[in-house]
C-alpha cells in the first residue's frame, strides 16, 4: 500500500521533470506571487504563529517581511540568470558547463523561526529558485502556522512542486525516500547527526546541509574592554538574552582579560531580565538541564529562575572540560575569563567549528593572530558588533565548519544558498539546438568565455 509520504515524493520527482526546465523569468515570477500570497495573509499567519510560538506580534510581522524579501531575493536572482555560472570553452574542443538542479528535496522546518526558517522560508526558496521540487517537513511547535503557509505555497506554483508532511514517521521516511536527493534541517547536533547518519545509510547516500547549533564565541580584547567594557556589557546582554535566547547566533561564550566590574555589569543586567516562555516544554526542559550542566562546572553569577542565566570559568577550567563548548539552547552564556593573550588564543584554537565568531578590538588591540585562527572555525566573523541578525545579503554566510553544519562550504541564508541544490553538468560537443539556453552562443546570459583557454 503506497504510503502518503510515498505519494509526495513521487508527485514531486514526477514534477521535478518540468520545474527543473522552466525559465528564470517564470520562476522569478512564481516566488514573487508566493510572496504576494503570504503578504495577503500576513495578518492571519503572524496571529497563528504568535498563539503557536509567543514570539510576539512585532518580531513575526518582521520575520513575515523577511520571509518575503528572501523569496523576491531569489526571484531577482534567477531572473538575472548568472548563478548559473555558465561557461564555454572553445580551447581544443568545445565545452560548455553550468549548474544543473539536483532534484526534489526534503526541507526540515526550525523551531525557532515558524516562517523565515520554516514552511515558506529560505531554504524552500532556495530550493524553488534551483529549479527543485520541494516536501517540506514541519516542525511540531507550530503546525497550524505550517498548514497555512504550505498553503499559500502550493496554490501559487505547479502541482507536485511543493508538498508538506508532518511527524517524526514521516520525516524519517521522507530522508530514505529514493526519489529524494538532498536534504535541508536546522536544528538541534542530536537531530543532525541522526539524519546524517540516515542519509549516509541508504543505498545511495545523497546530500544533507545540516545547521546544528553553535555557541558564536565572543572575544573582547583588553583596550576594547578597558574603554567599552560597559558599552559592550549592554550589547552582549541584549544579544544573549533577545527572543529568550532561542537564536543559533546567540553568543553562548564570552572570552576576555579578568575584569571584575565587566562581569558584575553583565551580571546585574542578566539577573533583572524577566523570565520569558520558550518555544515549547521540550527546549524550555532542555534549557534547564543545560543551566545545571553549566552549574557543575562554572561559577554562577546571575540566574533568573526558569529564565536569563550568566556563568564565569577560568581559561584552564574551559580547556579541561568540553561540556562547557557544548551549546545551551535559551538566553544564557559562559565567560571565560583569561590571564593573557596567549591563554586567549589557547581558547580560540580549542574550538569546535562555529556559525559566528565575534572579535571586540580598539586602536592597539593586537587581533591580526585570533582572526587568522578564527577564520578557520567559523562561517562569519563579526568585529565591534553582536552576531544576533543575520542580514540577508548576497554575501551573506551562514554556516561553518561541523559541527556548526554538516557540510561547512555551504551556506543557509545569502544567495549562494542556492548552490547546495545544484550540480555542474558539462556538454561536450553538442550540437545547439540541443543545448540549455543559458549556453548557447546567442543567449550570452551568465556566460564566462574561455576562448583558446583564455
Amino acid at each position: 500500500m503506497t504510503s502518503p509520504v510515498d505519494s509526495i515524493a513521487r508527485a514531486a520527482a514526477n514534477a521535478f521533470a518540468t520545474w527543473s526546465r522552466v525559465s528564470g523569468k517564470r520562476k522569478g515570477e512564481l516566488l514573487r506571487a508566493i510572496a504576494a500570497r503570504l503578504e495577503a495573509d500576513g495578518e492571519e499567519i503572524v496571529r497563528t504563529a504568535n498563539e503557536e510560538t509567543s514570539l510576539g506580534v512585532p518580531r513575526l510581522q518582521g520575520e513575515l517581511s523577511r520571509t518575503c524579501n528572501q523569496l523576491r531575493m531569489f526571484a531577482a536572482l534567477v531572473e538575472e540568470g548568472s548563478w548559473v555560472d555558465a561557461r564555454i570553452d572553445h580551447a581544443k574542443v568545445d565545452i560548455r558547463s553550468m549548474r544543473r538542479p539536483i532534484g526534489p528535496v526534503a526541507v526540515f522546518g526550525a523551531s525557532n523561526f515558524p516562517l523565515a526558517f520554516s514552511v515558506p522560508g529560505g531554504d524552500t526558496a532556495s530550493v524553488l529558485a534551483a529549479g527543485c521540487t520541494v516536501i517540506v517537513k514541519a516542525h511540531p511547535a507550530h503546525p497550524r502556522t505550517s498548514a497555512r503557509t504550505g498553503k499559500a505555497i502550493a496554490e501559487a506554483v505547479p502541482k507536485g512542486v511543493f508538498g508538506l508532511v508532518e511527524g517524526f514517521d514521516a520525516g524519517i521516511e521522507l530522508v530514505r525516500h529514493p526519489q529524494i536527493r538532498a536534504v535541508a534541517f536546522t536544528g538541534s547536533r542530536r537531530g543532525g547527526r541522526a539524519l546524517m547518519d540516515a542519509v549516509a545509510a541508504r543505498p545511495e547516500p545523497i546530500p544533507l546541509f545540516a545547521e546544528m547549533g553553535s555557541i558564536n564565541p565572543v572575544f573582547i580584547l583588553p583596550r576594547a574592554l578597558q574603554t567599552r567594557g560597559a558599552e559592550i556589557a549592554a550589547g552582549l546582554h541584549a544579544s544573549v538574552t533577545l527572543g529568550v535566547g532561542q537564536f543559533c547566533t546567540n553568543p553562548g561564550l564570552i572570552v576576555a582579560d579578568k575584569a571584575p566590574e565587566f562581569v558584575e555589569e553583565l551580571a546585574k543586567k542578566m539577573a533583572a531580565t524577566p523570565c520569558a516562555p520558550m518555544l515549547t516544554p521540550s527546549i524550555a526542559d532542555a534549557y534547564r538541564s543545560g543551566i545545571e550542566r553549566l552549574a557543575t562546572l562554572a561559577s554562577r553569577r546571575a540566574l533568573v529562575s526558569g529564565g536569563a542565566a550568566l556563568f564565569t570559568a577560568d581559561a584552564r577550567t574551559f580547556l579541561e572540560h568540553e561540556t562547557l563548548m557544548e551549546e545551551v539552547f535559551g538566553p544564557s552564556t559562559v565567560v571565560v575569563e583569561c590571564d593573557s593573550q596567549e591563554r586567549m588564543l589557547e581558547v580560540a584554537r580549542a574550538l569546535e567549528g562555529q556559525l559566528t565568531a565575534t572579535i571586540h578590538a580598539d586602536e592597539g588591540d593586537d587581533c591580526a593572530e585570533l582572526l587568522r585562527v578564527l577564520e578557520r572555525k567559523v562561517g562569519r566573523v563579526v568585529f565591534n558588533g553582536y552576531p544576533t541578525g543575520v542580514e540577508v545579503v548576497p554575501s551573506m554566510v551562514h554556516g561553518g565548519p561541523y559541527p556548526a553544519t554538516s557540510d561547512g562550504r555551504s551556506t543557509s541564508v545569502g544567495t549562494r544558498a542556492i548552490e547546495r541544490f545544484t550540480r555542474l553538468v558539462a556538454w561536450q560537443n553538442t550540437p545547439d539546438t540541443l543545448l540549455p539556453d543559458e549556453l548557447k552562443e546567442s543567449n550570452p546570459l551568465g556566460i564566462r568565455r574561455m576562448v583558446d583557454g583564455k
